[in-house]
């Protein structure tokens, strides 16, 4: 079983005006930003990856957003980059890089290839088509997103595996000389995982490829409903789907105490936070999240849960409170004892291969961060893996996705599957 740990390394400066509230999407000028507090942002945040693997996670991930303070982000490669130098162990998984913001994904596939390479073969690379925020930032039309995404992947796949120089001529994307002097590390390439918040057509398209699918923290029935479609569509694409093939990010806080873990964990909901994730939607604009192109997830998700959520909110899909959340199992806190059964019961109902725990985020201090860390790495994960042991959850790295086999050459739940 992969354990992970993730941040959205949001924004924090009381100066700003920024803590404490729920941010409008898009609404908020970068005249509010210090680069001096960025500074001792980042460093913190790198500092915290380090920790975590010191304490004993598999891996750390990191995400990519634009043009908002809830994600500092934007350049996540370079982050991933400098983890790749400073870390032995974990592995960096981006989940993810957007695709269809690179007008020219070869330079993106060298970025990587070097990142695998100092990194000694420890990246994990996820794809993202990016939010609205990302089209309307960046100037991408968002009808043809999906296009641009599908051939940009192609794009590197062929670019990572077949000798160059050779030629592309796609509808999007045209190279008369491809011939990078880097290649990754890991052979083929390093694995590539697909992260989504429940949408339709990115689970479809993971399971046809073969690639695991990531569920970003939200509703337990929504991740149910998204992992089993995903078995679907891989019955249907020729092969068996294990839970090797599936990951779930959950928000889990640890702290010394019961109270201390509760008054820390309102903190995800205490700054800024992402709108697009399933609980915080609430004060987000059509504008942003409805761009032709980029269909709410909800209209991806099959409608009967779609419309149990959405009669379970008036009708309306809006914020929910920090103990609607609690009680649906969105956020997780507690001491060490006390968060176990918990996860207990978001692993036994959804049966990943891998856990993702996503803490430090909203106003969360760095000691805050430290605490919950240092208590995973004492107790958490230990009992965490051996939960994953009992109900025999293969991860992705115990059983290729791709050819299912096991890393001692045993068969696994896939049967000679290759995409």
């Amino acid at each position: 079983m992969f354990i992970g740990h993730f941040t959205e390394r949001p924004w924090q400066d009381p100066k700003s005006g920024l803590t404490g509230q729920v941010t409008i999407d898009m609404e908020v000028s970068n005249r509010l930003y210090d680069p001096k507090v960025g500074r001792q942002l980042y460093n913190r945040y790198l500092d915290e990856r380090v920790y975590a693997e010191e304490v004993g996670f598999d891996g750390v991930a990191m995400n990519e957003h634009h043009s908002t303070p809830f994600c500092m982000g934007g350049v996540v490669n370079v982050e991933a980059h400098i983890l790749a130098r400073i870390t032995n162990r974990v592995k960096i998984v981006i989940i993810g890089n957007l695709l269809p913001l690179w007008d020219d994904p070869l330079w993106l596939a060298e970025q990587i290839a070097v990142m695998d390479m100092i990194s000694g073969g420890r990246v994990v690379c996820g794809w993202v088509r990016g939010t609205g925020r990302e089209s309307i930032s960046h100037n991408i039309n968002p009808t043809i997103n999906w296009e641009r995404y599908q051939e940009a992947h192609d794009f590197v796949i062929k670019t990572w595996t077949t000798p160059g120089p050779f030629r592309w001529e796609g509808k999007h994307l045209q190279y008369r000389y491809v011939n990078p002097w880097m290649v990754p590390y890991q052979n083929p390439h390093p694995p590539i995982w697909i992260p989504g918040a429940a949408s339709r057509a990115t689970v479809k398209w993971a399971a046809t490829n073969g690639f695991p699918y990531v569920m970003i923290a939200g509703d337990l029935a929504l991740a149910k409903l998204s992992f089993d479609y995903y078995k679907e569509v891989a019955a249907e694409s020729g092969y068996q789907s294990g839970t090797e093939h599936v990951l779930d990010m959950v928000k889990v806080h640890v702290d010394e105490t019961e109270q201390l873990a509760e008054e820390t964990a309102r903190k995800y909901l205490g700054g800024v936070s992402n709108p697009f994730i399933e609980g915080n939607e609430g004060g987000v604009r059509p504008w942003v999240q409805g761009l032709p192109g980029l269909n709410p997830r909800t209209a991806n998700a099959r409608m009967p849960v779609a419309a149990t959520l959405a009669a379970g909110r008036g009708g309306a899909v809006g914020r929910l409170s920090f103990e609607d959340q609690v009680k649906q199992h969105r956020i997780i806190y507690g001491t060490p004892k006390t968060v176990m059964p918990k996860i207990r019961h978001v692993v036994e109902l959804l049966r990943p291969g891998g856990v993702i725990f996503w803490d430090g985020d909203g106003s969360m201090t760095h000691d805050d961060q430290m605490r919950s860390l240092r208590l995973f790495g004492s107790d958490v994960i230990r009992a965490t893996r051996e939960l994953g042991k009992e109900l025999d959850l293969k991860g992705p790295f115990d059983v290729t996705p791709v050819t299912g086999m096991t890393l001692a050459g045993r068969p696994g739940s896939v049967s000679g599957f290759e995409h």
